[in-house]
């Protein structure tokens, strides 16, 4: 039986955010906290549902659209700044009434996560960070290159087809290529150029000593966004930070290796992500 309950719209922070719940109740009933999954720069919610329905079976979960993807709030005056970007997040809670939440952010959500988080929210209780780009002023730039976001989805807005947008993500699955072909046109270039921009201006790293909850680094074996050198110094950051790999992965860890991935959180989230009997 799918674990998805719903889709959603609530009005949090100004504007109109897009959700998809899984689960429901069952993992709030069983003592564990509430997820909220932040997915990367251009993954609308639905395209991590496949994940999700995973995540339902054991925690109450949301996914969000960030803004300027999916169906949340887009325009050519929003804001579309990592403070901006953490603070729907935040209020995205508050609006829901989520009294106890984790957040699992994938690679751009890693850093909304990490921004959220060094302001201490109520509620937050645990931070995953999911491959998350580690560049930022004076650092290495992050290995992909704007033009492959900017020409996939100018294909995308155009119409496009699955093996189409192949040449894009050439390892990935018909189904996976069928859902970002009919979603990747949802993301705003506007919002996906600032945000890529702002990976390498915005200084996350300064965030991480202000960060007080429980703290988990996932690192994807291959794809080159967090080398060795990175973990050792989000060591010094986060003092206690767990750290997990994920072998046989790039970065968009799930799509390569799901069980590994789901392995990979152990029971950090308050009870591992094993199936269901």
């Amino acid at each position: 039986m799918s674990a998805f309950l719903y889709g959603a719209n609530v009005h949090a922070n100004g504007i109109r955010q897009h959700y998809l719940r899984y689960g429901g109740n069952e993992g709030e009933r069983a003592g564990r906290d509430a997820v909220v999954i932040v997915p990367g720069i251009t993954s609308p919610a639905i395209t991590w549902g496949f994940v999700a329905e995973r995540f339902g079976q054991h925690f109450d979960t949301y996914v969000l659209d960030v803004r300027g993807r999916g169906l949340s709030e887009a325009s050519d005056t929003l804001d579309y700044s990592l403070d901006a970007q953490a603070a729907d997040v935040i209020e995205f809670a508050k609006a829901l009434g989520l009294k106890r939440y984790s957040i699992v952010g994938h690679s751009m959500g890693g850093r909304i996560g990490v921004r959220a988080a060094r302001s201490e929210p109520e509620g937050l209780t645990r931070l995953v960070m999911v491959d998350p780009p580690v560049s930022g002023p004076g650092r290495r730039e992050y290995p992909s290159k704007l033009p492959w976001y900017v020409d996939s989805m100018a294909l995308a807005r155009k119409g496009c087809s699955a093996e189409e947008m192949r040449a894009f993500c050439p390892t990935w699955t018909q189904e996976q290529l069928q859902l970002r072909a009919e979603w990747l046109h949802t993301c705003d270039e506007r919002a996906i150029i600032t945000s890529f921009e702002d990976f390498h201006k915005d200084d996350v790293h300064a965030d991480m000593p202000k960060v007080k909850v429980p703290t988990m680094l996932m690192v994807a074996e291959r794809g080159d966004v967090i080398r060795e050198e990175d973990i050792e110094e989000i060591k010094t950051l986060i003092p206690g930070v767990a750290i997990s790999h994920v072998n046989d992965a790039g970065h968009m860890i799930p799509w390569d290796n799901e069980e590994g991935f789901y392995e990979a959180f152990g029971d950090f989230l308050g009870a591992p992500l094993t199936r269901r009997a």
